[in-house]
């Protein structure tokens, strides 16, 4: 069963009165369960895809399907509860919330969701805990290095167990050595919780810790490799 399915997917922006095309007719699926990584040089499209998936845009033209449902056109409302409820996002520049503390930067998505206060305590630091950060759940990320912000930010991503797990740019700020931990990690969980995790990479390691990879070139894809 496929987890993502992009058909005939075009994206277009305006950059003043010139059109930029960032995606240009893409179509592609990734079953439940994939370590798939998206690759391709700076303007390949690969950011704008995994986007895409997101629903953190939408396309000028196509369809996009996450777990069997379509999201391309819904409501912003709409495409939220779903972000909120089945999408882990782990971004490049880790996105975690300076004046909180490791516990509660996890603990936010939960509070979004509703879940009770002791619940939300108790998966925090569980999965903090599981990530490598154990006695490190009251710091603040000044107080963490960036390869533990990092860790920071899978924890929270992976933490209400989301269907999904997009990762842009995950080792970007990091050390080889940090990386390669981080990547154990995720590689680790992908596969004892059969959570599907999407890359955007131009990053060498990610490409060998990946399954499947997906070349983009100028808004294409440009060669599939499945290992």
């Amino acid at each position: 069963m496929n987890m993502v399915d992009v058909k005939e997917v075009s994206k277009t922006y305006k950059q003043g009165k010139v059109a930029v095309h960032a995606l240009a007719g893409v179509s592609l699926s990734i079953a439940k369960g994939e370590f798939c990584a998206l690759a391709g040089p700076s303007g390949s499209g690969k950011t704008t895809l995994l986007n895409l998936i997101g629903g953190l845009d939408t396309p000028t033209q196509g369809k996009i399907f996450l777990d069997n449902d379509e999201i391309t056109g819904l409501s912003q409302s709409r495409l939220a509860s779903i972000r909120l409820n089945k999408i882990g996002f782990i971004f490049q520049s880790y996105n975690i919330i300076p004046v909180l503390s490791a516990r509660e930067n996890v603990e936010y998505v939960m509070l979004m969701q509703g879940v009770p206060a002791r619940e939300r305590s108790e998966r925090a630091r569980a999965v903090l805990d599981d990530v490598g950060l154990a006695g490190m759940h009251d710091r603040r990320p000044a107080e963490l290095s960036g390869g533990q912000q990092q860790r920071v930010a899978v924890a929270r991503a992976i933490v209400s167990n989301p269907a999904i797990v997009l990762a842009d740019e995950p080792t970007a700020n990091l050390d080889s050595q940090t990386g390669q931990g981080l990547l154990e990690m995720m590689a680790r969980m992908n596969e004892e919780r059969n959570v599907t995790f999407i890359f955007s990479t131009h990053d060498r390691m990610v490409m060998d810790f990946a399954h499947r990879i997906i070349r983009l070139k100028d808004g294409l894809v440009a060669h599939e490799q499945i290992k």
